[in-house]
């Protein structure tokens, strides 16, 4: 099997959302394992599956309730044992989440901790005493509102970052740290080979507590999470080194991986800084290059990110992608032309590239309505902040319910099933399922296009022309993506052929080194 030094690609799967095989309208790990031989022939290398824990769903999987085993909504253990044992057949690795965190408030540690003062696994959450007749300090949850819940039992308050049926763990606890490391070890001893480590700022937090300072630029509610530098609650004293603890895990076995989700938050300065406190911790960890979110259409914005980000990434493999669960998905936020030449950028970036599902064909967000929202992180069932909009099943075919399920689907589907979806791309040559296939198999056969150093290509003589140069082995390749609407010209630094593109390669005219396509075009050449 190819270890993950060969892994070219990253799936993420969102399993409620995937394929349901069982007719309740929920996705399950058996509709994972039947659609492996899809993405075996997309030329997908490994997946990420994002929680199927027992939870009591409040955060749809990322509040776990028990971290061995699975929620009966996705299956059984032998359901996953089946899934790990045929994505191994077909040279795919695994990837699961790990929510290190916080857990539900259902998790038997927190029952435990809140039974009293004194119980032996009170210090396993983070309670405190309040002030001045209210809360510890000014920290505010991502769910809104205090971060603080007062537990009238015990007569104290404790710290949820997120939805107050989320506690956070308390990570300066040795106890807490070594359960972790045990759920890792329980996972790998099964066969799973890498972690996607969420939310993982909140590992350390200043140990005094202080309140966080205001935020200066922010003018909506004060009492709002945005309202706050968040330079207290997160990204504490002890925060890399509990990350290389966690990490080290991965010495203990042949080939394993870890991915840690994090988000630089530029009030807290260089956001490179940032990334690079991660990209250092472990020659086994890496974090994820989440800034194509910002929907920053400018050539030379996106070209420093991309080469800062890889100079951070310099001794471990950067991960680049444009979605996720959490973000509005990218055909949406920038529209079709937009993520179809972002895609092809993104898949031929170094290291290993991140596909959404759904994003291989242009999945836009749903089209809900207040009664359809389920998300708990949405205000009164806001249809502009929920993030079910990026998580509507998957579209596969054309029929009343996208042949994601025969019932109901949990989310309604999408009305540009009938356009969007696998089995009409599959058969449309210029489709973006098809340029996915054709770019991630290139990824696979073409070292270059994974391994190879990057540098910027200057003088291309138009500022709307992103020009990338590949390296590897006295070979050379070139990607240029114009992010003008319209046609530009620009010239190339030497004769190379076309590999792929975009758009049709009739509609691109390369003379006397001077290069000619269609607006938001993105081309591949490789020097003969």
């Amino acid at each position: 099997m190819k270890t993950w030094q060969d892994v070219a690609s990253l799936y993420q799967i969102y399993p409620r959302s995937f394929l349901d095989t069982n007719g309740d309208g929920v996705g399950d790990l058996n509709g994972i394992t039947e659609k492996l031989d899809y993405l075996s022939w997309l030329s997908i290398d490994s997946i990420w599956i994002s929680p199927f824990f027992v939870s009591p769903l409040t955060d749809f999987g990322y509040d776990i309730a028990n971290y061995r085993a699975i929620d009966p909504t996705f299956g059984k253990m032998h359901d996953f044992q089946a899934l790990l044992k045929k994505a191994h057949d077909l040279d795919i690795k695994v990837m699961i989440d790990l929510v290190p965190c916080h857990t539900s408030d259902q998790h038997p540690w927190f029952q435990e901790s809140r039974s009293s003062r004194d119980n032996l696994k009170r210090d396993y959450y983070i309670w405190r005493d309040g002030k001045d007749n209210s809360e510890p300090n000014n920290w505010r949850s991502l769910s809104g509102g205090s971060s603080w819940e007062f537990d009238e039992h015990t007569g104290q308050f404790y710290l949820h970052s997120f939805l107050k049926t989320q506690p956070d763990l308390n990570w300066d606890n040795p106890a807490v740290r070594t359960e972790m490391k045990n759920i890792v070890r329980f996972w790998f001893d099964m066969g799973v080979d890498g972690m996607r480590v969420d939310a993982i700022w909140g590992i350390s937090k200043d140990p005094d507590f202080k309140d966080d300072s205001p935020n200066p630029d922010f003018y909506g509610n004060p009492d709002d999470y945005g309202a706050f530098i968040h330079d207290h609650c997160k990204m504490g004293p002890h925060f890399q080194e509990y990350l290389q603890e966690l990490a080290s895990v991965c010495d203990e076995y042949d080939d394993k991986q870890m991915v840690f989700e994090f988000y630089p938050d530029d009030k807290l300065g260089d956001i490179y800084h940032q990334y690079s406190q991660i990209l250092t911790v472990h020659p086994k960890a890496s974090t994820f290059f989440m800034e194509y979110r910002d929907n920053e259409w400018h050539a030379k914005n996106i070209e420093k990110k991309i080469e800062n980000y890889l100079q951070s990434a310099n001794s471990t493999t950067p991960f680049f992608c444009i979605g996720n669960h959490d973000q509005p998905r990218v055909a949406s936020r920038l529209g079709e032309e937009r993520a179809r030449a972002l895609s092809f950028l993104n898949l031929l970036t170094p290291g290993i590239s991140v596909v959404y599902y759904g994003d291989e064909i242009g999945m836009m967000n749903g089209e809900l309505t207040a009664d359809d929202i389920q998300d708990n992180f949405s205000p009164a069932n806001s249809v502009v902040d929920s993030r079910d909009l990026e998580r509507t099943p998957m579209q596969w075919n054309d029929s009343q319910f996208a042949g994601f399920s025969s019932a109901k689907p949990w989310l309604p589907i999408n009305e540009n099933r009938t356009k969007i979806n696998v089995d009409s791309e599959k058969i449309a040559n210029d489709s973006l399922l098809n340029m996915h296939r054709k770019l991630l198999k290139l990824r696979q056969t073409l070292p270059i296009l994974k391994n190879g150093d990057l540098s910027i290509v200057e003088n291309t003589g138009n500022g709307f022309i992103l020009g990338l140069k590949r390296e590897l082995a006295g070979q050379r390749a070139y990607i240029f993506i114009n992010f003008a609407d319209e046609k530009q010209s620009f010239s190339i630094p030497e004769s190379a052929k076309i590999i792929t593109s975009t758009h049709s390669v009739n509609l691109i005219t390369v003379e006397n080194l001077q290069m000619t396509v269609p607006g938001y075009c993105g081309v591949l050449l490789i020097v003969q």
